[in-house]
């Protein structure tokens, strides 16, 4: 990535997180104004970051690393900021990982699933294109057969990327459109499969068991896929998302997340207390709508944004 590139997109991380990065600094601005770190100082630090969405026991931590280092001394916001962007960067340093294809598998097979609105099929339609750029074959499979929009929608996306995608009728079982696209990547000598999954309710156990189902028969033909489980995540649900991961964790293995919509909120804190918490790799995150708008997580990067701070 050029540094034209990157700043780019470091530039449109801090505006997509700008909503949160402003609930947050705004309250650290309001506390810290010629004060010590006190007692109380820290209660009510903990208090704006709970609000932030970052949970109650991220939020503990962070507040207590920062009071080792800085209890009863005098602080300014920005000493703060900074040393709370550290220690975010500590949390989600483990999870940021690029989804990687490697030669292990071919095709490498990617399920993609999470409820309705999540943004799974514009998320399959930007991997794709990354995947692409990077000089891979790719096939993409509509199995969101209930929902002619989630089909026309993929279609539009493989024709964007110049990716064949694999369509069934109206309803038809998408266990076996899945085992069928299979079948024929492994003829097409196809580098990498995608599999676009119905959106479903966590609390739903029927529509669960039917994702169940398509891992199981895909299974058949190469019981290793799929290789990645993606559950891409709304960040505008907040705490939330808790829930979800929890949910879809159990009952398909999810291997990475994927965080979408992160300009659509002031909710962009989630995603620290879910790094604590899952310790589930975070593949990408999304601050808008256009193709290069989602990216590889950098711990870091998001961290400083969140905090209002420029880039390290």
């Amino acid at each position: 990535m050029s540094d034209g590139e990157q700043t780019g997109w470091l530039g449109r991380l801090r505006r997509g997180l700008g909503k949160s990065s402003d609930k947050i600094t705004g309250s650290i601005g309001s506390l810290f104004r010629g004060r010590k770190l006190d007692q109380a100082a820290l209660d009510e630090l903990e208090d704006a970051l709970i609000t932030s969405d970052i949970g109650v026991t991220t939020s503990a931590k962070l507040v207590n690393a920062l009071a080792k280092s800085k209890f009863d001394k005098d602080v300014t916001d920005e000493e703060v900021r900074e040393a709370l962007a550290d220690e975010m960067a500590t949390v989600l340093d483990p999870v940021a990982q690029p989804l990687e294809i490697g030669d292990a598998h071919k095709p490498h097979v990617i399920l993609v699933c999470g409820v309705n609105g999540s943004g799974k099929t514009t998320t399959i339609g930007k991997l794709a294109n990354r995947f692409k750029s990077e000089g891979k074959s790719v096939m993409l499979v509509a199995g969101d057969t209930f929902r002619a929009a989630a089909v026309e929608q993929l279609q539009v996306w493989g024709e964007r990327s110049n990716c064949p995608v694999v369509s069934g009728a109206h309803g038809a079982d998408a266990a076996g459109l899945a085992y069928g696209a299979l079948e024929q990547a492994r003829a097409q000598n196809i580098d990498v499969v995608m599999i676009d999954t119905a959106g479903r309710l966590q609390n739903r156990k029927d529509l669960m068991a039917e994702l169940e189902k398509v891992i199981r028969v895909i299974k058949k033909l190469d019981d290793s896929a799929p290789h990645t489980t993606l559950l891409v995540m709304d960040s505008t649900i907040g705490q939330n998302a808790h829930s979800q991961v929890e949910t879809f964790k159990e009952m398909v293995n999810v291997s990475g997340l994927v965080m979408t919509k992160l300009d659509g909120s002031a909710r962009g804190g989630v995603v620290i207390g879910l790094a604590e918490k899952f310790a589930l790799p975070v593949h990408a995150v999304g601050v808008g709508e256009g193709i290069d708008d989602l990216r590889p997580f950098e711990a870091r990067a998001f961290a400083r944004a969140l905090m209002g701070l420029p880039a390290a």
